[in-house]
């Protein structure tokens, strides 16, 4: 494939380029350029405040989610321009962390199944920044089976009751609205008895409590429903329809994810670039060099894989399960990274402090953050199971409860 930019592509470059360099926020550009992955450093500022004001100032200027149309707050980019951008917004991407659940997510299955009315009100605001949305799907007894959620929806008139907790749920204490799936026929096999929803997050009976992470960060939450009132009106797709609905969510998710998670790669080669072992500059050293080309090779898959990616989005394909390979790989690979990178530090691998560990501890936060990446967004198994029967044909994996209505599964006491 030919990766050099077209005339017009080397134009929009340069239009980017030009306003990114007019109107980034250059006071964050250290900080952010030694965050490590799974944390934004913004120094004395507050992160959450940067993040939406970047945001706010790309959208106004029409360079908020690209590819987005613009009457949802978008431009109408390709998906080429998109990645243009990315590429060319460089540190100042990390403050879009924020916006990676909405954006990637939760807009894509809003604009599916809202009503015309429900996307002019709410994916403007959600492109801009000025709300935060998140994703309410898995809940503790479940795992990784989403289709055996618990989450209860039960019809009162115009409105629906909801009854039930999810977890793992990212940034749910910074949101102001999420989509939600829930069980609302238990007579029926489990994936066809689910509805989704979106609902304002400040509603009455919604209990958020943030989960304190290694890291020290709390980007994951616990979300409780206390006879919570959403309206019919609020429903995304037909009741019982919710697998479907989220279905479309989860493509998203995993090019989302999957198509620019980081390896560790840049990371460890920056580090050992500057590190001295026993042996000398660990650059030098045979065997990190042989563990570096490993990692390069698998980067470089990754990058072409996601190209591939990109080129069926800008034919007008949906995303498919391929980019479950992304996630997969790279996850893995980040923690091998880091965990490496820690063993060639020695006891200067413990140090946490930015201002003094080698290569800003960025391989520190890489480590204690990497196996959240590996359950997030579907765990290595599920992936796996997704890749083998969904991309390669493998036949499926046995089920003992395929076709048993979800009310007559046996649980645990």
């Amino acid at each position: 494939m030919d990766f050099s930019d077209t005339a017009e592509e080397a134009a929009f470059r340069q239009e980017v380029r030009s306003w990114i360099a007019e109107n980034a926020p250059t006071y964050l550009f250290e900080s952010l350029s030694t965050s490590g992955f799974g944390s934004t450093r913004t120094g004395e500022y507050d992160p959450l405040e940067e993040a939406r004001k970047w945001q706010k100032k790309k959208a106004d200027a029409g360079w908020a989610c690209l590819q987005w149309p613009k009457e949802c707050g978008g431009r109408g980019a390709t998906p080429i321009e998109s990645v243009i951008w990315n590429q060319e917004e460089g540190v100042y991407g990390r403050l879009s962390g924020t916006f990676i659940i909405g954006h990637g997510m939760c807009g894509p299955t809003m604009m599916a199944y809202a009503s015309e009315g429900q996307k002019q009100r709410y994916l403007p605001k959600l492109a801009s920044g000025e709300e935060i949305w998140c994703q309410l799907f898995s809940e503790p007894p479940s795992g990784s089976d989403l289709a055996g959620l618990r989450t209860r929806a039960e019809r009162d008139g115009d409105d629906w009751v909801i009854n039930g907790q999810k977890i793992w749920t990212s940034g749910a204490q910074n949101s102001d609205f999420g989509i939600l799936i829930t069980r609302t026929d238990p007579e029926v096999p489990k994936h066809k008895g689910m509805t989704m929803f979106f609902l304002n997050m400040r509603s009455d009976g919604v209990d958020i409590r943030p989960i304190k992470q290694l890291n020290g960060d709390s980007g994951f939450n616990e979300v409780y429903f206390d006879n919570v009132r959403i309206p019919d009106a609020q429903r995304l797709g037909e009741v019982g329809e919710g697998w479907k609905v989220s279905l479309t969510t989860l493509m998203n998710e995993r090019m989302a994810i999957g198509g620019g998670i980081a390896t560790g790669f840049p990371e460890i080669h920056e580090l050992v670039d500057q590190l001295r072992i026993a042996s000398g500059k660990a650059i030098e050293d045979p065997a990190v060099r042989s563990r570096l080309a490993d990692w390069y090779a698998k980067s470089a898959g990754l990058r072409n894989t996601a190209s591939r990616a990109i080129t069926s989005l800008s034919k007008g394909e949906t995303p498919g399960p391929e980019n479950s390979i992304g996630k997969l790989v790279a996850g893995g690979m980040m923690q091998d990274v880091a965990k490496y990178a820690i063993d060639l530090q020695g006891l200067g691998g413990v140090i946490l402090d930015p201002e003094i560990a080698a290569g800003s501890a960025k391989v520190q936060s890489m480590l204690m953050r990497s196996p959240g990446v590996r359950i997030e967004g579907g765990t290595d198994q599920i992936l796996r199971n997704i890749i083998s029967e969904r991309v390669l044909g493998l036949p499926e994996d046995m089920r003992a409860d395929k076709g048993v209505p979800f009310n007559k599964i046996p649980t645990g006491s």
